[in-house]
């Protein structure tokens, strides 16, 4: 084990500059906080970015699914396609609209949905496949979307840890129907909480915009600003998910050097790949064949049979070297909610419980020094030397 470090290094900690601190004083001295022109601004910015046909900027990745959902026509007796492996908004966002989530188990080398494992849980109830982009890896979205136009399924992307994640030349928000970003704190790009909701249909991103704000007419900015008109009809049910222009002006100043903080976590990951190296008692998470890695985590798993302490032990290891770390995820099927709701049970989906059994993530931010990368990597090694089975 390396020397104890004073300083606790963090899992994550965002990189604010002045650009950042100066978009919001801006958006304050202007008298107008919430949605307007900053919002309008970004959403433009981030539809040429990604090349869909519309762009909505809201309040969080949960938002952005659950109108995905509602502007599918999903609901109450219908049936999602998704992942286990993966975070709580997935599954809820399904919950809110009276349907199910249909647990399909995820491909041992990316985590990812399986495409080869989804058209044995299609029923006649089905009306969607969510696939989620794990740690910032691309799902196989070639084989979803086929299965998808010849069954006649809407396709969500849950790409709360991809934004900048490619497939085949193109950026992930692209590729379907629906894709919901997060811009929560520890992500990639931040607005401090937020999302975004690319559509490839300007009709259906029109539905989500009036839905996202109380399904009124007319939102808060077309009816004070110069040249607006204060009234407005109630025109659907719907929610209050809209974005400020404080956090909209964190993101447009993330999103001018995003390029370059992308490729300082490539180089940390590198790094990473070279302190890790020689260890049989890990595995590393690889490049995708077919995209570009976000790299919004660095998950490191355990190796079976290699060592005499569990998951577990080892990340509280890591933490007593002070050295913070999460893991990615608890597998939606084995939460109280699904388990007593669903009937699911340990062992329906193996896949993923066994990857998550082993899963540890590591810190990775820009911010990392060598040093910092090569700590984590020597605790890991040391407390591997120390618990060999």
């Amino acid at each position: 084990m390396p020397p104890l470090r004073t300083e606790f290094l963090p899992f994550h900690r965002p990189t604010i500059g002045e650009d950042e601190i100066q978009g919001v004083a801006e958006v304050l001295r202007s008298g107008w906080l919430t949605t307007g022109p900053r919002v309008q601004e970004l959403e433009r910015v981030l539809k040429e970015r990604l090349g869909c046909g519309d762009a909505l900027a809201l309040n969080s990745c949960t938002a952005a699914l659950h109108l995905a959902l509602v502007v599918a026509g999903v609901g109450e007796g219908d049936e999602v396609i998704t992942t286990p492996y993966t975070f709580a908004s997935t599954g809820e966002t399904i919950l809110y609209t009276g349907a199910r989530p249909v647990f399909v188990d995820v491909e041992p080398s990316t985590s990812n949905l399986d495409p080869e494992r989804i058209e044995a849980a299609i029923t006649p109830r089905t009306r969607a496949i969510s696939p989620v982009h794990l740690a910032g890896h691309p799902c196989r979205m070639d084989p979803i979307l086929e299965i998808a136009r010849r069954r006649g399924l809407a396709v969500i992307e849950d790409a709360a840890h991809a934004f900048g994640t490619t497939y085949r030349g193109r950026p992930v928000g692209a590729l379907s129907r629906f894709t919901a970003f997060s811009f929560y704190a520890t992500k990639n790009l931040t607005t401090g909480e937020g999302g975004l909701l690319a559509c490839a249909d300007a009709d259906d991103a029109a539905r989500a915009r009036k839905l996202s704000l109380h399904g009124l007419s007319r939102d808060a900015w077309r009816r004070y600003a110069a040249g607006g008109s204060w009234a407005y009809a109630i025109e659907d049910l719907g929610y209050k998910y809209n974005l400020t222009d404080l956090a909209a002006a964190i993101g447009l100043a993330q999103l001018r050097r995003f390029d370059d903080e992308q490729a300082k976590r490539r180089e940390r990951v590198g790094w990473y790949r070279e302190a890790l190296a020689g260890s049989d008692a890990f595995e590393l998470p690889t490049d995708p064949e077919d995209g570009e890695h976000a790299w919004h985590l660095f998950i490191l798993r355990l190796r079976p049979g290699t060592l005499s302490i569990d998951r577990d032990e080892f990340a509280r290891r890591l933490q007593e070297a002070r050295i913070g770390i999460s893991v990615h995820f608890i597998p939606l099927h084995l939460h109280p909610l699904y388990r007593d709701r669903f009937g699911l049970r340990p062992g329906d989906l193996p896949v993923a419980e066994d990857l998550y059994g082993r899963a540890i993530s590591l810190p990775l931010f820009p911010g990392m020094s060598r040093a910092d990368v090569e700590y984590v990597a020597a605790a890991a090694h040391g407390i591997a030397a120390a618990c060999r089975a």
